[in-house]
């Protein structure tokens, strides 16, 4: 049961904390290595594992997700894994590049606008953003 869907908003906000707290310090060092700030394999492979593991292992969570408090859930309740976050990060990826990023405009406006706040990389891996907490940090009163 899907509960407090994370509109556009604070979820733009977080990827933009993602990218300025994990994706700038890797363009320095991607800079140093290979002398540009577009990346390298390195950097680039890290910014990739950290995108598909991170939620795995903190309980949807990325950095700027839990800054933002809002983390990635799968629709049927079950634990997120790594297949869902390959078919949220790379699946939906090749979507949005072969529709030459409309794919991405269309996701946008579907958070937007949808009262679930399902964009198309949520629907490919069965998942969606939310702003409820995991139960490991719910605080049950006695």
């Amino acid at each position: 049961m899907m509960t407090q869907p994370a509109g556009f908003w604070i979820r733009l906000v977080a990827n933009l904390l993602d990218g300025l707290i994990i994706g700038v310090p890797l363009s320095i060092i991607s800079y140093f290595i290979a002398g540009d700030w577009d990346g390298d394999a390195f950097t680039n492979s890290l910014n990739f594992v950290y995108a598909l593991i991170t939620p795995v292992v903190w309980s949807g969570y990325t950095i700027g997700k839990k800054i933002m408090r809002i983390r990635i859930v799968k629709v049927n309740g079950e634990k997120l894994g790594i297949g869902a976050m390959f078919m949220r990060t790379v699946v939906a990826g090749l979507v949005y590049v072969l529709t030459l990023g409309i794919g991405l405009i269309i996701s946008a406006f579907m958070v937007g606008l949808r009262e679930d706040k399902r964009a198309i990389h949520d629907f490919i891996a069965g998942t969606y953003v939310t702003s409820e907490k995991p139960e490991s940090e719910k605080i049950v009163w006695l």
